[in-house]
């Protein structure tokens, strides 16, 4: 996925193979299964080309991560408790990203801030903002991983695809 994700544009199995051999030593069709199988989960959607296929995610690594911490937080029996662990485990970049996002989605005019980090208002004026991300598109049904759901795997995020890691290591 970290390829299919990095080059965000319809892929084919040779162009991950070659990629990927510059690495290591690895199979075409080792490559060609694992993207069948991303496929077969909902990962990736893709359309024949000639007597290949191009492979495409359905979502970015951004809407995968929203999502993973989405389920984390909603799983959780105590959700305020693993907010406030979850904040202080953040450094002061990260806490900045979530000041900005909060911003981006409660509007300029909101004031709020996560425990411990406050800012000057000259600071929360001249902090730049991203852009906001477009709403995502997802639907229900099953999870990869096998937890029912909104499947991150359908949800994009069009402004910002490779804004996280993705947890896989793929």
């Amino acid at each position: 996925m970290t390829r299919v994700w990095k080059w965000n544009r319809p892929v084919t199995v040779r162009e991950v193979l070659e990629d990927l051999q510059q690495e290591r030593s690895i199979a075409y069709t080792t490559v060609m299964t694992v993207l069948d199988n991303l496929h077969q989960k909902g990962w990736v959607r893709r359309e024949a080309e000639g007597r290949a296929y191009r492979y495409e995610a359905v979502s970015t690594r951004a809407a995968y991560a929203a999502a993973l911490m989405n389920d984390a937080w909603t799983q959780s029996d105590n959700p305020a408790a693993a907010l406030v662990a979850f904040f202080g485990m953040m450094s002061d970049e990260q806490r900045q990203a979530l000041r900005d996002a909060v911003r981006i989605v409660q509007g300029p005019e909101s004031s709020w801030e996560p425990s411990g980090t406050e800012t000057a208002p000259a600071e929360a004026e001249s902090a730049e903002s991203p852009a906001p991300p477009g709403p995502p598109a997802g639907s229900e049904g099953e999870k990869p991983g096998g937890n029912p759901g909104k499947n991150p795997a359908e949800m994009r995020d069009e402004k910002n695809p490779d804004a996280t890691e993705d947890p896989t290591g793929r």
